[in-house]
């Protein structure tokens, strides 16, 4: 595989407006509406950067598919994750897991979202 092997993430919320203010927040970034064809789906797009590392992802409403724990996880990298971690709360989520080593690999802290997904933070330091 000569790419990154995701392309694409979808964190699913069940109310928009909430799940925008708590990841600007803990991620201080901004994010925006991404136009859709669909009437019953709408989207908001973290920042990305065409040809850099990682991929890029949404913030979706969509009535047929429901947000929660399980499944799958997704990890947003970080300078330090103590730093966007130490942020959680105050935006209206929980920590899951605070910062713990992972030997070589660095470090995560695990958060659930103001919808009740569970996400990962990552860094190296």
């Amino acid at each position: 595989m000569k790419t990154n092997p995701v392309g694409w993430f979808e964190i699913y919320v069940d109310d928009l407006a909430r799940a925008k203010k708590f990841y600007e927040t803990v991620f201080e970034t901004e994010l925006t509406p991404i136009p859709t064809d669909e009437s019953d789906i709408e989207m908001l797009g973290f920042p990305m950067e065409e040809g850099a590392m990682g991929c890029p992802g949404a913030l979706v409403k969509f009535d047929h598919v429901k947000p929660g724990g399980g499944g799958i996880l997704i990890y947003f990298s970080s300078e330090d994750c103590s730093v966007e971690a130490s942020r959680v709360v105050d935006a209206g989520g929980e920590i899951h897991q605070e910062k713990k080593s992972i030997g070589e690999y660095g470090f995560v802290a695990f958060a659930v979202d103001t919808e009740g997904n569970i996400f990962g933070i990552h860094s190296m330091q």
